[in-house]
């Protein structure tokens, strides 16, 4: 289904366990090839409920947007964490600009509004994040999973099943949608 697409999915300490290891096990299963991209803070990250600890395949300042297909960004504390890291929030802006799925669950969207790119977009998030999206001039709902164009966004880790499928149809759609540009 997705063969030869890349995949970058996004790391630093304290991410939400499953809305790493899930998406990457479904992109994984569906053909994509995963890069976890790390904020260069450390080497390994670990989870913030403890059960998972996963190795950088490259910092983000080690890597450029032209080389994925999408960014997949997990919530917890790490993306409060990851808007700090001047690499990963550019690479989200520059993903974005070009017309590349960016993905963001939970608190996932923080890193969007450091990157700029909510402004005028639907989307949604866990709850606490929602007055920050308005803030940042995004049109924030409470749905499972909202796609605006390009962007993806899952409010918690019960929506993840919506989410992986959603960034899966997108990235199956992306060669047709990416001919019309």
């Amino acid at each position: 289904m997705l063969d030869g697409k890349r995949i970058a999915i996004l790391v630093e300490q304290d991410f939400e366990d499953s809305e790493l290891t899930d998406p990457m096990g479904a992109l994984k299963a569906a053909g994509a090839r995963v890069m976890v991209v790390g904020s260069g803070s450390q080497k390994t990250y670990g989870g913030k409920r403890g059960t998972v600890e996963v190795r950088a395949d490259a910092d983000a300042g080690q890597v450029r947007a032209d080389y994925f297909d999408a960014v997949v960004v997990p919530g917890g504390y790490a993306p409060d964490k990851m808007r700090m890291h001047r690499p990963m929030v550019e690479l989200v802006k520059k993903m974005h600009d070009s017309g590349k799925i960016v993905a963001a669950i939970c608190h996932g969207p923080q890193l969007l509004i450091s990157a700029e790119v909510v402004r005028g977009r639907r989307v949604t998030s866990w709850p606490s994040v929602a007055v920050d999206l308005k803030n940042a001039g995004a049109l924030w709902v409470n749905e499972a999973v909202v796609r605006d164009g390009n962007l993806i966004t899952s409010r918690q880790p019960a929506d993840i099943p919506e989410f992986n499928a959603a960034v899966i149809q997108a990235l199956e759609q992306e060669p047709e949608e990416a001919r019309l540009r």
